[in-house]
């Protein structure tokens, strides 16, 4: 049995993270991106 394998310090799988981690980044950016929006709409 792999060493690693014996102390996990989370159970959950890693898909579950990665979701997680792509929702935010994407969620993030799309809020740079309404606010450069909502600033070129005021400006111009």
């Amino acid at each position: 049995m792999n060493e690693f394998e014996k102390e996990v310090q989370s159970r959950r799988h890693d898909i579950f993270d990665a979701g997680f981690g792509f929702v935010f980044s994407f969620l993030f950016f799309m809020i740079i991106f309404f606010i450069g929006v909502f600033f070129d709409a005021i400006v111009s």
